[in-house]
């Protein structure tokens, strides 16, 4: 096969192979992840058949990693989690713990180094968030108290892997491996490398916070006005990748953890809905060539070579990280359907497993043997994973009411119900601006949701004070003008003509290219809504039914001059 023709034929076949397998997946009631898995296991080099170029599903991988972090940052909600800190936090963290520790002890028992046993730990301790998105939403239990903890707790294991693949770089000599290329330096002492890492991170995320909630949203806004598609998703994907090489190269960071700041940045705008709708297609897609070029790595022949070592690491995923995170949630005070709905939840692994498996062997800490039952236990855990929420399901109900937990678990749900009211009235006074904007001006009525909230973002305020001329008859046009308050006057040859809140002027100058054919004059205090010559012929052009609404009232309005020239003339500034 011709060079040029690698990536072709790799892309096509890792596309096909897990469309076919994905759907087999969600057949059987499995999630599609696992048949992407397989895919890859398909076209790998340890089954026989196609084999797809290992080194360009490599590259291809590590735009998955960053568009998956990207996403999981533009889905983060920093209230959401300080609503549920006081257990995400400390059991997170506690449950982290635990599992590395457990799963150091098989790696040293195995005969492994330390670092290995670290990086096989805190690979198994953390699930996969979107795992757990996808199996909370089958449930409709994702805005339930039980539901916002777990994912909570999710949040903080996936901020404490980000950490790690920090950290993991500058300390990996020491732990036995080589020094990273994205790591920091390796001279000098342990203490000043982890040390100049996180001076480094610190910078970033500072410049981060400080310059990204004010320089992102304003040049998503500008872009956003231009009314085109494919140049807003293109912005959102220029500020992601633009933002997860940048830090690489400025600052030395992983790409994952610029990724997911560049998601954080956005997660609090205005236009994070938008973007994380119009950039999915993209993320799916390069998060689905991911888990593929992962089942390329691994090994089948691992399930006959160390049968025993697969169990271990799978009986640790399901049962031990779970009955680790029920004895903390009920050591915290909180009930039993809370216990089980986060073991549940926790009893799986998925893509932080499989970058902490990638790093610590391109580091030389985990041997190919650990980064194959990392994917055993991500494979079959995930396949599983099902089965438990099922199980879960049916001791819930059948647990007994009990008042143990109930009084704190009633004080989350308060605090969580107020945080989606607030969140509601935001989005309903949003929502009433452009009922609003409707009402009065009712020639907006025919267009869509997101025309509408086009228009509203287009809109410029403008003001005026009585007798001052909006508008001088002969003037090349500008922009239209929409009256919200106050009234005008159009002098229209020795007429007065006068216009109050819900009236237009000017836009059909706009339309013709001609001159202002009359004076506008304000004769109160007034507030006008305006769009730009630019804008407003662009917004019309995306929105055919207004230009046509425009061009009859245009047509009405000479009509009606030219039937009744005794009566007052209808103005056509």
């Amino acid at each position: 096969m011709h060079d040029e023709a690698l990536l072709i034929a790799t892309v096509a076949m890792a596309f096909v192979l897990a469309f076919g397998f994905g759907f087999l997946a969600y057949h059987l009631r499995l999630p599609p992840l696992v048949g992407y898995l397989v895919a890859g296991i398909a076209i790998g080099p340890f089954t026989p058949g196609f084999v797809a170029d290992g080194g360009l599903a490599g590259q291809l991988a590590e735009m998955g990693v960053i568009l998956l972090m990207f996403g999981v940052g533009l889905h983060f909600s920093a209230a959401d989690l300080m609503a549920v800190r006081w257990i995400a936090i400390p059991g997170a963290i506690g449950q982290i713990a635990l599992a590395t520790l457990v799963g150091t002890g098989l790696a040293l028992a195995w005969g492994w180094s330390l670092g290995a046993g670290l990086i096989l730990g805190l690979s198994l301790s953390v699930a996969s968030t979107v795992v757990l998105l996808r199996a909370l939403e089958d449930r409709n239990a994702v805005a339930t108290p039980n539901g916002r903890i777990a994912v909570g707790w999710l949040i903080v294991e996936d901020l404490a892997m980000v950490l790690a693949l920090v950290l993991l770089p500058a300390i990996g000599e020491m732990l036995g491996g080589h020094a990273d290329t994205h790591g920091a330096g390796a001279e000098g002492s342990l203490l000043v490398s982890v040390a100049i890492t996180l001076v480094k991170v610190a910078a970033f995320v500072t410049l981060a916070i400080l310059l990204g909630p004010k320089l992102v949203p304003w040049l998503l806004k500008q872009v956003a006005r231009t009314g085109s598609r494919e140049l807003f998703t293109l912005s959102v994907l220029a500020v992601a990748m633009g933002i997860a090489f940048g830090s690489a190269k400025l600052f030395g960071v992983s790409f994952a953890l610029g990724a997911f700041f560049a998601g954080v940045v956005l997660s609090e705008s205005r236009f994070s809905h938008r973007a994380a709708a119009d950039s999915l297609p993209l993320q799916d897609a390069f998060a689905i060539l991911f888990f593929v070029s992962v089942g390329m790595l691994f090994d089948p022949s691992i399930l006959i070579r160390e049968p025993l070592a697969v169990a271990a690491v799978l009986l640790l995923i399901i049962l031990g990280k779970s009955v680790f995170a029920f004895v903390i949630v009920i050591l915290m005070g909180y009930p039993k359907s809370t216990a089980l709905t986060v073991s549940a939840s926790l009893a799986q692994i998925g893509e932080f497993s499989f970058i902490l498996a990638g790093l610590g062997v391109s580091m030389g800490l985990l041997p190919g043997e650990g980064r194959d039952l990392i994917l055993a236990g991500a494979l079959f855990s995930i396949t599983l994973n099902p089965l438990v929420f099922s199980a879960v399901d049916k001791a819930l109900a059948k647990l007994r009411p009990g008042t143990y937990g109930e009084k704190r678990l009633a004080g989350l749900q308060a605090q969580l119900t107020s945080l989606r009211q607030r969140m509601e009235a935001r989005e309903a006074e949003h929502s009433l601006q452009i009922q609003n904007l409707v009402d009065l001006f009712p020639i907006f009525a025919d267009l869509d949701h997101q025309a509408r909230e086009d228009l509203l973002m287009l809109f410029r305020p403008r003001s005026a004070t009585p007798g001052q001329r909006v508008i001088r008859k002969g003037d090349r046009p500008d922009a239209a003008y929409f009256i919200s308050k106050g009234t005008v006057q159009v002098s229209v040859g020795d007429r007065l003509i006068p216009l109050g809140p819900g009236d237009f002027f000017g836009e059909m100058a706009l339309l013709s290219g001609a001159r202002r054919s009359a004076d506008v004059t304000a004769t109160d205090y007034c507030q006008f809504l305006t769009l730009d010559q630019r804008e407003f012929r662009s917004f019309v052009a995306r929105n055919p039914r207004l230009r046509e609404q425009l061009d009859a009232l245009a047509a009405q309005r000479s009509a009606m001059n030219r039937d009744r020239p005794e009566a007052a003339p209808v103005p056509t500034i």
